[in-house]
């Protein structure tokens, strides 16, 4: 970059699925500050098991640029889009990226989940209620899911892990 250039605004890169780490390469080589932020996890196959990198926000990479090179992003092997609103490019908080990298350097375990509020509809997409929709009541490492009967006025609820359930 060059000497005294504003630095740009950090926008959100949507990727083909499994592309993130191609296109965080791509913008690199391009001169365009790339940020993926990755968890290590463990990957099992038939013969052996080995840590793998894999991106917290699968489907996303992020990168800071000025609007007059948004062209040189899209024209990246692999990505998608600029995650916009109203046609625009809608820029990241400075201070949510730099929370983000702080949290992936420190030592703490991590665990991506989806961004549900209590209180929203939501819909199981893995396990034995697959298919099923209800009300998330409480969040956590386990998600409390209300189904309700509405004609009889009752309703039961069980806990579900918070990766089995999107907002529906």
């Amino acid at each position: 970059m060059p000497v005294g250039a504003a630095p740009g605004e950090w926008f959100a890169v949507w990727t083909r699925s499994r592309h993130e780490m191609v296109v965080r390469d791509q913008l690199d080589q391009k001169g365009v500050e790339a940020f993926l932020p990755t968890v290590t996890r463990w990957s099992r196959w038939k013969d052996r098991k080995k840590r793998i990198d894999w991106p917290l926000f699968p489907g996303y990479c992020f990168a800071r640029v000025g609007a007059e090179r948004t062209r040189s992003v899209l024209s990246c092997p692999g990505v998608v889009a600029i995650v916009s609103f109203d046609g625009r490019p809608a820029a990241i908080p400075d201070d949510q990226i730099a929370a983000v990298r702080a949290l992936v350097e420190s030592e703490l375990r991590l665990d991506p989940c989806p961004l549900i509020r209590e209180g929203a509809g939501v819909e199981v997409v893995s396990g034995p209620l697959c298919g099923v929709r209800g009300r998330l009541v409480r969040k956590g490492s386990h998600a409390r899911l209300v189904l309700a009967v509405d004609l009889i006025g009752q309703a039961v609820s069980v806990e579900i892990d918070a990766a089995d359930v999107r907002a529906c």
